[in-house]
């Protein structure tokens, strides 16, 4: 038959109750680990950034590509032209259409302040529409070195 002593009843009861300990301590690490870890994920210059819906567009049938090479020549398509002749050669090309997109392409060794001067006269001739013409890439871009290797 069953019965039950007092010293049986003691030892069901100190084993129904939950050690919370060791899940305080877990608590304390994780929440240690956060607060080091969250101002190390942010960046230091505050910046609002706009937000971008861009979407891949249908490529046109003829697209009117202006090209900056490494020597900063100017070319429409294949043909070359002088950096005066640049609206007049687009306003040709596009039959004075000017809502036509344009697409630039400049190389990687043509200064930013060049390539600027070519949208500012693109501005000025009345083309908005311009494209930016780059490689897509899989890899992370390489920052630039900050100089020459010391020996």
């Amino acid at each position: 038959m069953a019965m039950q002593t007092r010293e049986h009843d003691d030892d069901d009861a100190e084993l129904s109750e939950i050690n919370i300990t060791p899940f305080i301590d877990v608590m304390l690490v994780l929440l240690i680990i956060f607060m080091v870890a969250a101002p190390l994920s942010t960046v230091d210059v505050p910046v609002d950034l706009p937000v971008s819906e861009a979407r891949p567009e249908k490529r046109p049938d003829k697209p009117l590509f202006v090209t900056i090479k490494p020597d900063l020549t100017l070319a429409i398509g294949n043909d070359p032209i002088t950096r005066e002749g640049l609206v007049q050669a687009i306003d040709v090309a596009t039959v004075l259409k000017r809502d036509t997109r344009i697409f630039v392409r400049a190389d990687k060794a043509v200064p930013y302040g060049e390539l600027m001067t070519i949208l500012n006269k693109l501005r000025i001739g009345g083309y908005l529409k311009v494209a930016l013409v780059g490689l897509e890439g899989t890899g992370a871009v390489e920052p630039p070195s900050p100089g020459p290797a010391k020996p």
